[in-house]
């Protein structure tokens, strides 16, 4: 369970706009940023920023499409709400492909813009559980030895005992050795357990 506290950022270059997300979004007892353009944003957030950002579109200088394309680029990963006065169809579909949790139109509802809210702050925690589960994972994974690396990946797509040790030139009772201390490593309880954990490492099988 995810136990940091999110903040919701908002990048608008119009104070009034900024003023009014900001008022809804305190009231819903969560924290708030906010910044009057793309690049004050990118120089208070890092890949540890946790939340999510209420982007406008369109902005002097780095309008927010760009800004998504730099935040994807910095491993900045909060997931985007696009708000914007002057949106269409094709912009709102791009966004969409580009990744954004949702597209809003100005002026929009308290109870629209909380949902959204809400449902970006829901995929932030899922994103962030993932990251660092996949990070304990590739620690746990880090432990092995290359023999005991080998061992794993043949293990995992079905290789029998006497298979791996023909394949590895080992013998039998040494491959059974490695199954030991690789199960004690990753705390895997079985064959399935340990395919997870190797594919959520990112280890291609044998």
């Amino acid at each position: 369970m995810n136990t940091l506290h999110p903040t919701v950022y908002i990048v608008d270059d119009d104070s009034a706009i900024r003023d009014s997300l900001a008022l809804m979004i305190e009231q819903e007892e969560l924290d708030v940023l906010a910044f009057d353009c793309a690049e004050a944003f990118l120089a208070a957030c890092s890949e540890t920023s946790y939340g999510c950002a209420i982007i406008d579109i369109r902005m002097p200088g780095m309008d927010g499409m760009q800004l998504q394309e730099e935040m994807t680029r910095c491993g900045i990963l909060l997931p985007v709400v696009f708000l914007t006065g002057h949106g269409d169809i094709p912009m709102s579909v791009r966004a969409i492909k580009s990744g954004a949790q949702d597209f809003l139109t100005k002026p929009v509802t308290r109870d629209k813009l909380l949902a959204s809210v809400r449902s970006a702050l829901k995929s932030g925690s899922q994103m962030v559980e993932r990251i660092a589960r996949v990070q304990q994972t590739r620690s746990l994974l880090s432990d092995l030895t290359d023999r005991e690396r080998e061992v794993m990946m043949l293990a995992v797509v079905g290789h029998p005992n006497k298979e791996i040790a023909r394949r590895l030139g080992i013998s039998h009772r040494t491959v059974e050795i490695h199954k030991a201390k690789i199960m004690h490593k990753t705390g895997a309880i079985n064959l399935l357990d340990l395919a997870r954990l190797a594919q959520e490492g990112g280890l291609s099988p044998a």
